[in-house]
């Protein structure tokens, strides 16, 4: 275990790597990559590392990028690449695809907004377009998050009971271009936690087919399936963290990570950077004798609901702070909150920071302020000028 000084792009980069190289007595590692900001810097960087037995497919879009995940996967070799906002539009055809096909290609999302109008800065409405296509997604909060949610990834979405892609999302720039300090393991202790891919479908000596054509309840059958592997993935993502502690020798992060919330009254939710945002308002509103707890959803899908619902316990007001909007209805994550938590809960809906607007602690106290003034719940709240 050694400690780098590195971007969150190049911390998703590097966990590629060395869950590339841990797969050389397998059938190797591939990845499809074509540039767009802010997740440029996480291909550049596996373009320049020497990884045995591997491909880097300077691919001439997105679209194709994913397209030679595909044929890589399919084909036995643990498969990467990274993209934003349009550019997962563009491969949004083939994400069906790979889900639909149960490869477990693991795919970094640098979270920016959907343009037009254009703007390069962070908003999770990019990856929550595809939230029910069949992918795992994480959404992380710092640096050392994203290389260990990279790598877990590939434990899990190889993992026989499971056997689906796994996106990992992280903000645009508030994370991805930010350097911090991070344990990084060696391959042999990479090795230890990242057995060689094996696939059962995987294509190989004896011919057959990956995408033909179904009736009705063919395609009913392989959906139900499919969503008992999601139903799966929490007690297998339980075993991964006792391998990855083992291994590694710390933590592998919880899907919800709930922050001084036992006694809590009221609660902040949210997903991403604007979760660690939380946590120090949490502290300085403790420290003015208010019971406020904070809820980071780190797994999304699959929803895990339980662990919200359990979370939420103590809470009598629930503010829920969404990076995106869904036109007509309000913030996504709010939308899946509300359906689980109890009915004497008042949970309120804010839209902040679309489009890359800064969320910062007065805005957090502000929101607490209002939820707390609230006899009932109202229509979400978009806050459109963040000062």
């Amino acid at each position: 275990m050694g400690l780098e000084l590195i971007s969150a792009n190049h911390a998703a980069g590097l966990a590629a790597t060395l869950a590339g190289r841990a797969n050389r007595i397998g059938r190797g590692f591939c990845c499809g990559v074509y540039p767009i900001t802010p997740a440029t810097d996480c291909m550049e960087f596996l373009c320049s590392q020497e990884i045995e037995k591997s491909k880097v497919v300077r691919a001439e879009s997105e679209h194709s990028a994913m397209a030679v995940c595909i044929g890589a996967s399919a084909a036995g070799a643990r498969s990467f690449t990274a993209t934003s906002a349009n550019g997962l539009a563009y491969m949004a055809e083939n994400c069906v695809t790979v889900a639909g096909l149960r490869l477990p290609v693991v795919m970094m999302v640098a979270n920016r907004t959907m343009g037009p109008p254009w703007n390069i800065w962070a908003d999770h409405g990019d990856s929550l377009m595809l939230r029910d296509l069949g992918w795992l997604q994480f959404y992380c909060a710092d640096n050392q998050e994203v290389f260990d949610t990279v790598l877990s990834a590939y434990r899990l979405a190889e993992d026989q009971r499971v056997m689906m892609p796994a996106m990992v999302c992280i903000d645009g720039f508030t994370l991805s271009h930010t350097i911090a300090q991070i344990e990084v393991p060696n391959q042999q202790e990479v090795d230890s936690f990242l057995p060689p891919l094996h696939i059962p479908h995987q294509l190989g000596s004896t011919p057959h087919a990956l995408g033909q054509i179904e009736v009705a309840h063919q395609v009913a059958s392989h959906r139900k399936q499919h969503h008992e592997a999601m139903t799966a993935v929490f007690e297998v993502y339980d075993q991964i963290q006792q391998e990855f502690r083992d291994i590694m020798q710390r933590d592998l992060a919880d899907p919800v990570v709930p922050y001084r919330i036992e006694d809590a009254e009221t609660v902040i939710i949210s997903m991403g950077t604007i979760g660690a945002t939380a946590e120090q308002v949490v502290d300085q509103l403790r420290e003015e004798g208010h019971k406020i707890g904070a809820l980071r959803i780190r797994m999304l899908r699959p929803f895990p609901a339980e662990l919200i619902h359990e979370s939420l316990r103590s809470a009598r007001r629930v503010a829920v702070i969404d990076r995106d909007i869904s036109l007509g209805f309000g913030g996504v994550l709010w939308g899946e909150i509300r359906t689980i938590a109890a009915r004497d809960k008042l949970v309120q809906n804010y839209m902040a920071g679309i489009g890359g607007g800064d969320v910062r602690p007065h805005h957090l106290v502000g929101i607490v302020k209002d939820v707390c003034s609230r006899e009932q719940a109202a229509e979400p709240v978009i806050m459109e000028d963040l000062q």
